[in-house]
């Protein structure tokens, strides 16, 4: 695609937009601010609700936000009243410094479920944060750091995207996650900022179908969140109105869905403890949805991201997902292939097994199986549905990493 740019710098390509991390150990507060933004997310669909989901859910009513205020360190999760009381002591902290209308200020949460938030240690941050404040390079990546919890490398990208009318805007994002992901209309923390023109409603829709092919595509660990939110907003600042004739320029869409894919791919590469990142591509199933179900059963079985980690091409466990994941599957006619940067091999044409002991395809296989990126590819051979899925091994540092979280 031609017609997407990826750039350098994060949220510092973005004009009117400022942000700024800052952390105390194990807390964390990242501030964007972008007066009057038109803002709208997507938000965990788990029964059990963090406070700043609620507080955010209410404020993006009006459809406008103005600054988003981030923590790690502390969910603010199964905290009850205190917890809404405590979004509103910290979103009243940054309306009074930075002179803000407070029902324009977002706030999210990452960290430890069920503890109350350390509003002093919280707020104390919060302060330095804000006092950096800035548009550089350099922001944007201490944005990126501020919010990691068990995350080994800060997540950001930003595009400009050629409209199909010549003009030009600009989209960036920052996203943090490495455990406790299996996305359901979100991701663990997502912020994307526009200079282009468009309406909270417009940025709802875009941001779902952007959504549903990238955050809702990866799968660490298989547990949803409680906290999961991907906000995006738009200033602007470009003065480039992104709706003509009544309908988003498909440019736009396909330039944020590269920008979410690119960050959901960062999260799924980076998952706890992994050392392999997995692709699962599949092809000719009945519909998108089948090709959905396929792809991520596969990414999210245990059996299967074991079988990565340690190296071995068991293709039954493939096969397996697939025939549970619920889509439509006639095992006489599929094919399963797998893949790294270099090398392909199918494992099963056609329902034909040619994957055997001591057969040149099984050792191929091996070989591939090694690799620091392994790709799944299926022929469903039943329709023109297509989906892709990411995720990555299951190791034993990942068991090491939850079984000590909270000490």
């Amino acid at each position: 695609m031609d017609f997407i740019k990826e750039l350098d710098g994060g949220f510092s390509v973005i004009e009117n937009l400022k942000v700024s991390g800052a952390r105390e150990g194990k807390y964390g507060v990242t501030i964007i601010l972008s007066p009057n933004s038109t803002a709208s997310a997507v938000f965990t669909s788990n029964k059990v609700v963090a406070a700043p989901v609620k507080y955010t859910k209410n404020v993006l009513k009006k459809g406008i936000i103005s600054a988003v205020f981030v923590n790690s360190g502390n969910a603010n999760c199964f905290t009850g009243k205190q917890g809404l009381e405590d979004c509103e002591t910290l979103v009243n902290l940054v309306s009074k410094d930075l002179d803000l209308p407070s029902d324009e200020i977002a706030i999210s949460s990452t960290g430890v479920i069920g503890r109350e938030m350390p509003i002093d240690i919280i707020s104390k941050v919060a302060y330095d944060s804000i006092s950096k404040l800035g548009d550089k390079p350099e922001n944007s990546l201490a944005a990126a750091k501020a919010i990691m919890t068990t995350d080994t490398f800060p997540k950001e990208c930003a595009v400009e995207v050629t409209l199909t009318t010549g003009e030009i805007v600009k989209i960036a994002g920052i996203t943090k996650g490495s455990g406790m992901i299996a996305p359901n209309m979100g991701t663990m923390l997502s912020f994307i900022v526009t200079d282009a023109v468009i309406s909270a409603v417009e940025i709802n829709r875009a941001l779902k179908k952007a959504a549903d092919i990238s955050f809702n595509m990866i799968v660490v660990d298989g547990d949803e969140s409680t906290n999961d939110t991907c906000l995006m907003m738009a200033n602007g600042a470009s003065g480039v109105d992104v709706i003509h004739d009544d309908k988003l320029d498909p440019n736009f869409q396909e330039a944020l869905n590269y920008l979410c894919i690119n960050l959901a791919k960062k999260m799924a590469r980076d998952g706890e403890g992994a050392t392999k990142f997995i692709e699962a591509n599949v092809c000719g199933a009945k519909n998108f949805d089948d090709a959905k179900l396929a792809a991520k059963a596969i990414i999210s079985s245990s059996l299967f991201k074991s079988a990565v980690f340690g190296g071995d091409p068991n293709w039954g466990r493939i096969v397996s997902a697939i025939g549970y994941s619920g889509c439509d599957l006639n095992p006489d006619i599929v094919t399963i292939a797998i893949a790294d940067d270099s090398d392909e091999v199918d494992l099963v044409r056609k329902g034909e097994i040619l994957a055997f002991e001591d057969t040149p395809y099984l050792e191929r296989a091996e070989k591939i199986m090694q690799s620091k990126n392994v790709i799944v590819n299926i022929d469903m051979h039943l329709g023109d549905g297509q989906a892709t899925a990411w995720g990555c091994d299951l190791t034993y540092d990942y068991v090491k990493i939850n079984a000590e979280y909270t000490t």
